[in-house]
């Protein structure tokens, strides 16, 4: 199996060399490499890589910029192989990575998602463990047990995600007639991803959890998620995603994944917190932060026909 691997790219393009040469020093070579400039003014990466000798990297820029979620579409667009990942540019592959994916699709060959273990860096690539990251790795993941993969199908996936989402996007590696099918959510460009990646449940999917850590997510204040905890959008964005949840729980009859929906504790705790922080940043984020932990979920229509 040939791993695909894709490299949505538009920012300043310094971590985004480190990112590829992680990839680079893969002990399995079995992969090939997509980056997907989405027109960023800046030509070094350009520069770099349209002549690449290695004949499994390639390099691709879009003739008009597609945004967040289009160049993810044009990812998904672009794979022709079984399996696929769509990497952050700031990300980094341990050198286990590609391995360990194999490893696990072999014991569920059947999986449609592959989560391996995660270490979090900073921006200068020290080892951090921020609270989120402490509750994502330590209350939120399954524990499989050493030498053991957790399997979650249909309700119990959706349920276990929709508690609290412990999954890390750019790690994950994707059965690709998934992605092929699922289309991602308009609506939701913060966490699209949750999005993606409940419907998969809904559809009676599965994830495979491998704890054997073999990547490193980039944590910094500059990230988008970041910003849009600041100006309150993430939280907007998550009452009406976790009321829709509740409503397409509902439907395919999921009472647990309804009411955990509804209930939304881990991301209500989340907002608060939030709080003394974005009180200090921004009475909006703020404002949006108490809303989100005190407010009351509601029912609503699907953005999906």
């Amino acid at each position: 199996m040939t791993l695909e691997i894709f490299l949505p790219y538009w920012g300043e393009p310094s971590l985004l060399f480190e990112t590829v040469d992680s990839v680079r020093r893969q002990e399995d070579g079995d992969w090939r490499l997509t980056i997907i400039d989405d027109c960023y003014p800046d030509l070094t990466v350009r520069d770099a890589f349209v002549d690449e000798p290695d004949e499994r990297i390639t390099y691709r820029r879009n003739e008009v910029n597609l945004g967040i979620t289009g160049n993810f579409r044009e990812a998904v667009r672009l794979a022709r192989g079984a399996h696929m990942a769509i990497l952050g540019s700031d990300d980094l592959l341990q050198p286990n990575y590609v391995e360990t994916v194999k490893r696990t699709l072999d014991l569920v060959p059947h999986a449609d998602v592959v989560q391996v273990g995660v270490d979090v860096i900073d921006e200068r690539g020290v080892r951090v463990r921020p609270l989120v990251d402490r509750v994502k790795q330590d209350v939120l993941a399954p524990k499989p047990g050493p030498g053991r993969i957790a399997v979650l199908s249909g309700e119990r996936m959706a349920t276990s995600l929709i508690r609290g989402d412990w999954l890390y996007w750019p790690s994950l590696v994707f059965a690709t007639r998934r992605l092929k099918t699922t289309p991602f959510r308009d609506g939701f460009p913060i966490i699209q991803d949750l999005g993606l990646l409940m419907d998969i449940a809904f559809d009676d999917g599965t994830l495979a959890y491998n704890p054997i850590t073999a990547f490193s997510y980039r944590r910094h204040s500059a990230s988008a998620s970041q910003e849009t905890l600041v100006d309150g959008s993430r939280f907007r964005d998550e009452r009406e995603y976790y009321a829709l949840a509740a409503q397409l729980a509902d439907r395919r009859g999921w009472r647990r994944t309804a009411r955990t929906a509804r209930w939304r504790v881990m991301s209500r705790l989340h907002a608060v917190a939030e709080l003394p922080h974005l009180a200090r940043a921004n009475r909006a984020g703020a404002a949006s932060a108490l809303a989100h932990a005190f407010g009351v979920t509601a029912r609503r229509g699907s953005r999906r026909a």
